[in-house]
């Protein structure tokens, strides 16, 4: 089964960001999360699934295409509270475990992994140790001024874990993500270079195991380390502090090319190729990038503010949620995982043929100068009739959509 490798540790810095998540929007997170997991794990397999998530950039594009602002520290929480509804109950099937959350759920992690190890025969002992390891590591050994507060551990069948996990820094009002992952974690004493993008460069060290007792000593070891020295090592991604998403915040090339697939006229005959008849242009805009965070390389997340533009935001920012091309694409997807299921692909490939195509049409690719602003405006003043929504409420109704060119 292919395997795309991601980065191995590292960690976000973004706003610090205080509200809350709206009911009909944490609902249709956690359905379209859920079957974002469960395409990845038909596709790729259970161990894909944390390889992404122990990925900042993929982590906050994941995010920011599930409806929340796509660049502040809400998002963390509100992403892995969606993930662990939706898939805790399905384990069986999926084979995928989350453990922990924000507040008294992260201190109940340990409780949760032993009662999981009880249920499967997992070493829990060893699960609880790797899972109190990671939280010391990020909240005491590298002395950066962020205290953790929210700590998810998210295990497999096979025993193979990641950790996403974020601590707070009042006095700078950021919030930093930390991600890990059991498969790609090397020793900091022996190697303390993480490989970025691209093939593993070494030896993969699966801390769950009995032989991993060099890299846990590695670990332990961290905390005599000098911050200065080891923070360097660490790959991150640091988040702006404006709320709004800006043209500089995304690459345009890419956003253009999926627009032009699932606006330009000439283009649309690509729906019957796909298979994807009946399917509006607005939910192909969407499902073309819900298809990139399956089946997208790591090299594609490294503009997540692009993915806001498959939903919109809670607080308005590219544009309002879109509920009604929000609630096709969970249709949309969950009907290709359950045809997929039976043996009945033609869907499924139709909806990752979607980012292929798109990728084809940016070479060569050159966005109009004031486009960005362009589909930002079309996007509000349409969506009122996409059931558009905010924390503050519905969007007021306007006249006839002005037709703009896209890109």
């Amino acid at each position: 089964m292919p395997r795309l490798y991601f980065n191995s540790t590292r960690y976000a810095d973004l706003p610090l960001h205080y509200g809350r998540v709206p009911t009909w929007l944490a609902e249709r997170m956690t359905k379209l999360g859920g079957a974002i997991l469960e395409s990845i794990v038909l596709e790729y397999g259970q161990s894909s699934v944390l390889q992404r998530l122990s990925d900042p950039f993929w982590f906050q594009a994941l995010g920011a295409a599930m409806g929340m602002d796509w660049h502040s520290s809400g998002i963390t929480t509100s992403v892995m509270g969606a993930l662990k509804r939706a898939i805790n109950p399905r384990f069986d099937d999926l084979g995928i475990y989350i453990c922990g959350g924000k507040g008294k759920h992260s201190r109940n992690t340990p409780n949760e992994l032993l009662t999981l190890a009880d249920r499967t025969g997992l070493n829990g002992n060893e699960l609880v140790r790797s899972s109190r390891l990671t939280a010391k590591v990020d909240n005491t050994g590298i002395q950066d001024g962020f205290q953790i507060y929210m700590h998810s551990f998210i295990v497999t069948k096979a025993a193979e874990w990641t950790v996403v996990q974020q601590g707070m820094n009042d006095s700078s009002g950021m919030a930093r993500r930390y991600h890990w992952h059991s498969e790609q974690l090397k020793s900091y004493v022996e190697n303390p270079h993480t490989f970025i993008y691209g093939k593993n460069q070494g030896e993969i060290l699966n801390l769950t195991d009995v032989g991993a007792q060099p890299t846990k000593a590695g670990i332990l070891q961290i905390v005599k380390e000098d911050p200065g020295r080891m923070l360097p090592e660490i790959r991150r991604i640091v988040m702006p502090s404006h709320h709004d998403v800006r043209a500089e915040d995304v690459d345009l090339k890419r956003l253009g090319s999926i627009l032009t697939l699932a606006h330009e006229k000439e283009i649309g005959d690509f729906e019957s190729l796909l298979l994807l008849e009946g399917l509006g242009p607005r939910t192909l805009q969407s499902l073309t990038l819900v298809s990139e965070l399956i089946h997208g390389t790591p090299s594609r997340f490294t503009d997540p503010a692009r993915f806001s533009f498959a939903h919109g935001g809670k607080d308005g920012h590219p544009f309002p949620v879109l509920t009604k091309v929000y609630d096709e694409t969970i249709d949309h997807l969950k009907t290709s995982v359950e045809k997929a299921k039976i043996g009945d692909t033609e869907k499924s490939d139709a909806i990752k043929n979607l980012t292929l195509i798109a990728q084809h049409l940016e070479r060569g690719f050159e966005p109009a100068p004031d486009a960005f602003d362009k589909v930002i405006a079309k996007e509000r003043t349409q969506a009122s009739q996409y059931g558009g929504r905010t924390v503050s409420g519905k969007s007021p109704a306007a006249g006839d959509p002005h037709q703009l060119k896209l890109f």
